[in-house]
């Protein structure tokens, strides 16, 4: 059993807490974080989900991402789901999210690090990732028509793309 914080409409934890799994009310929320690392060349690392997942069986996605469990600020859950997603250790502890966006249910928080990561030196988690590897925005654009990719909007991609090396929406 999952317990995830719950928080309200402006992002302040309630000190209430719900179980993974079950509805969540209405005018609660939670939070999921994800990390998006790139290399020197404009690559992104992405991974490749199980077959037995529930959500996006095979399909690739970003390079990690996960639910905060109850306790986890968003930097500590990014940094959990980093390492035990992929076996790489980064310190969020200074970082804050490049972007964050709300859905239905809660708050996504996206964090863009820029790393040459050796992909032989990773550990993926047998129970959510089958494979990674580096990818272009125009690989990912592709995967996402041919339907291999998670169906993120071509705009988001590039988005992250876009803000990878910077903070804000004026080029600099």
């Amino acid at each position: 059993m999952e317990l995830l914080d719950i928080y309200d409409i402006n992002r302040k934890k309630t000190n209430r807490t719900w179980v993974r799994g079950e509805e969540i009310q209405s005018g609660d929320f939670h939070l999921v974080v994800h990390v998006c690392i790139f290399n020197s060349n404009g690559e992104m690392l992405i991974q490749q989900r199980q077959p037995f997942k529930k959500g996006w069986p095979n399909l690739w996605d970003l390079t990690v991402g996960g639910s905060a469990t109850a306790g986890d600020t968003s930097q500590t859950a990014a940094q959990r789901e980093l390492f035990e997603e992929i076996g790489l250790e980064v310190d969020f502890q200074h970082m804050r999210p490049h972007l964050t966006i709300n859905f239905e249910k809660g708050f996504d928080d996206f964090y863009l690090i820029e790393e040459n990561v050796d992909l032989h030196t990773l550990t993926l988690q047998e129970e959510e990732v089958q494979n990674v590897k580096w990818a272009s925005k125009e690989d990912i654009l592709m995967m996402i028509k041919n339907g291999e990719f998670i169906p993120y909007y071509e705009s988001f991609i590039q988005l992250l793309f876009d803000s990878r090396k910077q903070r804000g929406v004026f080029q600099g």
